[in-house]
């Protein structure tokens, strides 16, 4: 047996195999339940409807998915142009770290020039993050799984020795935390009450944009080609490593406002547990999309759905929270593999 490429796949051939994807991982997570001896059907249920089944399930819902839109439109851009950024957790952290330097009362300005002022600083301190691995690989061939991996552990490492220190809020009764954000700096909420804040808005913009970037700039076309095929992007004239450094800032920024959004918009201080793993989830989140921006959005829902329905579940029918994480890796395994289905075709020799 052999694998043949599909050239010019089919709408069904495209959309059929995710979908059974999907499918087969309820049915797991459903036999799952089972072992554990509790009604399929009513866990699969109380997972909906604790995600979706009322006015607060919802919001907490896009609540959850804020963050993971921001990292799994990171990872997605990134591996569209083979560039595999493993990184996103510390490009988080950047942006986080960034946003409470400047907006605890160093800058006293009002929110229309503040905030505004606290995201670009963000993106940019999530770029330089993804920066040097980019040259590391352009310059001397060091492979970015390595090193974007291992910057997530040194950047924990340097978050928990700020927050032990210059950053450490005096006011923290010993608690290893930073200062608490002005009210200019923390962004507004959606609904008055809940925790929905506009940083969902500001996710859901910018993965319009980058779908906009991806299909109707050069620079869009020029890293589609380099992640096709670097050798035939270079004989085209299109600078391969350029293209890739472009690619990792915007990846690390977009991945940076995941902190930003966390900090303005929910926790307005920074601690070492600010992310639960925003930014390898973020990973899921963009191999169930199929690596489309506007895909990321649904499955940023469906997983932060997951999340959220998992803990009214756990409460209601004691099944343990972990089947959230055994549903997720089994989608994403599922996932990859209908991925190879949709672009080759199994032959027999």
């Amino acid at each position: 047996m052999r694998l043949e490429p599909i050239i010019n796949p089919s709408l069904a051939r495209s959309l059929l195999p995710p979908a059974i994807a999907l499918g087969a991982t309820v049915i797991i997570a459903s036999l799952l339940a089972m072992v554990a001896g509790a009604n399929p059907f009513s866990v699969i249920g109380l997972i909906l409807s604790g995600a979706f089944g009322s006015q607060f399930a919802l919001l907490e819902t896009l609540n959850r998915a804020t963050p993971l839109i921001f990292t799994g439109l990171a990872v997605a851009v990134a591996f569209r142009a083979k560039f595999w950024n493993i990184g996103a957790e510390a490009q988080l952290y950047a942006g986080a770290l960034l946003t409470v330097m400047l907006g605890t009362g160093v800058l006293p300005w009002p929110s229309i020039a503040l905030l505004p002022t606290l995201i670009v600083f963000s993106i940019l301190a999530g770029a330089v993050v993804l920066l040097i691995p980019a040259l590391l690989k352009t310059r001397f061939g060091v492979d970015e799984v390595v090193t974007t991996l291992l910057f997530n552990f040194i950047f924990l490492l340097f978050i928990s020795m700020l927050l032990e220190g210059p950053l450490k809020d005096p006011m923290g009764m010993g608690w290893p935390k930073s200062a608490r954000l002005i009210d200019e700096a923390r962004l507004p909420r959606l609904v008055d009450g809940l925790r929905l804040h506009w940083g969902f808005g500001l996710a859901i913009l910018s993965a319009i944009c980058i779908w906009v970037i991806q299909t109707r700039s050069t620079l869009g076309y020029e890293m589609r080609a380099v992640g096709l095929n670097k050798q035939a992007a270079a004989f085209a004239g299109i600078p391969v490593n350029r293209v890739l450094v472009k690619t990792a800032l915007l990846s690390g920024g977009l991945a940076a406002l995941a902190g930003f959004s966390e900090v303005a918009g929910v926790k307005a201080s920074l601690t070492l547990d600010l992310s639960p793993g925003f930014g390898y989830t973020g990973i899921i989140v963009a191999m169930l999309a199929l690596l489309h921006p506007l895909g990321v959005i649904i499955a940023a829902l469906f997983v932060a759905g997951i999340f959220v329905g998992a803990d009214s579940m756990s409460r209601a029918a004691g099944v343990p929270t972990y089947l959230a994480d055994i549903m997720l890796a089994t989608a994403l395994l599922l996932m990859v593999l209908a991925i190879m289905l949709t672009r080759f075709r199994v032959v027999r020799n």
